[in-house]
């Protein structure tokens, strides 16, 4: 007795029952007998290379449509999906979509048995094996299948679907459900019989040419034998008044009630991404000009409006739990240490327009905040003009980004200093003091400076007010958007820092550090000049 297994690669089955709509959802489980007698004569034709249905076919296929196959199947779960598929039609200036459903059978792995109780000589046994090597789909297109005839030895699981026996009582465990066959070839023979002969007997017997025309076409819509009227296609059936293909017949089927089940939607679980030290994003305007991009004196609010727009996509309406981004803790406390994102802004391809902004966290950006940060597409330009596209350019720890361009890598080192650290550092971006300045104590400016560097658990340092740079960096912004708190006082210093022993970036320090304000750039990284990741000079 032939046994086909058939496997899915993609581990789904599509097709729609007989009868039904593709939108109610609905999967013909287990493919019905008339869908695979149609599917191997199909795979004859387009990898055989028959021109018509030769001996053996037409042995192999009355044969298979003699008897009602049964079935092995394997565990499935029905799915779906939902598309709103456009229409093709201008209304009112827009196109509009149409709702769609994409039914499944979910079967992963499982393997489905059929299995026909008849006998076939060796030729139509041949090419049953040959067919179902080729045979690439089952039921739509992207309904992939792979197929092989069963040996004889070859252990087939129990039958779990089959046919209803005419006065069989229902079976516990059980369900029924109709699926589409073909008559058997003497079956077919002999209806075709009864309704040719019933049209004709309908026609004038005057025996004219006309009524020789008329009687042709009368019987037309009858196949003249069942492997002809399994080649016929919808639209030839539907045109001569069929609503259901000639020579098909409805049988009524048992089928195990685990056999397709309807669970719950599966929720997709994301891996969580290992934490990343730092993620480089790139800034273009729609018009592709550098120069509309904004001037690196507009850093501070540029960042300020990145920042409440990463801190936005993180809450999506909600209180955002984001430590990274936020700076508070899960209860609202501040956190310490200065270890959540700087938003650093940066110029560095060094023509006075902000290209790329460092989001920088020294206790690492998690899952939720890099999810946000790669949602982050546009956002407005402060100083500029139109809108500002983000991407993401990079991510990982801050020595991967010594890996950019040569055209970029000069300012990335230093921003970040030598390999080794630094000794020197220098002001890119203003100091602004964090509380009021005093001539004495430890609120003088040194004093709020080595405060700052022991916050970060950074040595101490031998600080020095370079008076022209300072006056070079007052056309900077050094105020936040309220509500957040203006500084003590709108004022700005170029600093230079010495250390004991080399320190590596990122180095900044004051008020709005985390949006760009007080960052330094190291003085080793260009013997020739100070320069600056913020701007040129």
């Amino acid at each position: 007795m032939p046994t086909l297994l058939l496997r899915f690669p993609a581990g789904r089955y599509h097709a729609t029952p007989w009868g039904n709509h593709v939108n109610e959802g609905l999967v013909e489980w287990p493919p019905s007998p008339w869908r695979l007698l149609r599917a191997l004569i199909a795979c004859g034709y387009a990898k055989c290379g028959w021109a018509e249905v030769p001996p053996a076919g037409r042995r192999l296929l009355n044969a298979l449509a003699t008897s009602l196959p049964t079935y092995a199947l394997p565990p499935a779960t029905l799915a779906h999906t939902r598309h709103y598929m456009p229409t093709g039609v201008l209304e009112k200036g827009r196109e509009p979509t149409t709702l769609v459903f994409d039914a499944w059978a979910e079967v992963g792995e499982g393997v489905l048995g059929v299995k026909w109780d008849c006998v076939l000589d060796s030729e139509a046994s041949s090419l049953l094996a040959t067919l179902a090597e080729n045979l690439g789909y089952l039921g739509r297109s992207e309904s992939w299948v792979s197929a092989e005839v069963a040996s004889d030895t070859e252990h087939v699981c129990e039958m779990n679907s089959f046919p209803c026996v005419a006065g069989e009582a229902p079976r516990p465990g059980y369900d029924q459900h109709w699926l589409i066959a073909a008559l058997s070839p003497a079956d077919y023979d002999a209806w075709r019989s009864r309704e040719v002969e019933r049209v004709l007997s309908e026609q004038s017997e005057a025996a004219t040419a006309e009524h020789a025309r008329v009687g042709s076409a009368a019987v037309a819509p009858y196949p003249v034998d069942l492997i002809e009227a399994l080649q016929r296609d919808t639209a030839w059936w539907r045109g001569h008044g069929w609503s259901e293909p000639p020579g098909s017949r409805r049988v009524l089927y048992w089928r195990s009630q685990h056999a397709l089940a309807v669970g719950a939607i599966a929720q997709r679980v994301r891996a969580t991404a290992p934490r990343v030290e730092a993620m480089l994003l790139a800034l273009t305007t729609s018009s592709g000009s550098s120069s509309a991009l904004p001037a690196c004196s507009r850093a501070l609010p540029q960042a300020e409006l990145i920042h409440r727009a990463l801190v936005a996509q993180v809450g999506r309406g909600k209180r955002a739990d984001c430590p990274e981004l936020t700076g508070r803790d899960e209860t609202g406390k501040p956190l310490t240490g200065h270890r959540h994102a700087h938003l650093l802004p940066l110029d560095l391809d060094a023509d006075e327009h902000l290209d790329h902004v460092l989001v920088y966290a020294p206790m690492g950006l998690a899952d939720a905040a890099q999810a946000a940060i790669r949602r982050l597409k546009r956002t407005s330009t402060k100083g500029g003009v139109g809108e500002l596209r983000i991407a993401i350019a990079g991510q990982g720890r801050l020595e991967d980004f010594r890996g950019l361009p040569p055209q970029l890598r000069s300012r990335v080192e230093l921003l970040l200093g030598p390999q080794g650290g630094a000794r020197a550092w220098a002001s890119s971006t203003p100091f602004v003091l964090p509380r009021h300045l005093k001539r004495r104590g430890k609120n003088t400016l040194e004093g709020q400076v080595l405060a700052e560097l022991a916050s970060r658990s950074l040595p101490p340092a031998i600080v020095e007010v370079l008076a022209e740079e300072t006056r070079n960096l007052r056309h900077i912004a050094r105020v936040r958007r309220p509500p957040a708190k203006a500084p003590p006082s709108d004022a700005g210093f170029a600093l230079r820092l010495t250390f004991e022993t080399p320190i590596r970036g990122p180095l900044a320090l004051g008020y709005g550090v985390h949006f760009g304000l007080g960052l330094f750039a190291a003085l080793e990284a260009n013997p020739e000049g100070t320069g600056s990741p913020f701007r040129s000079r």
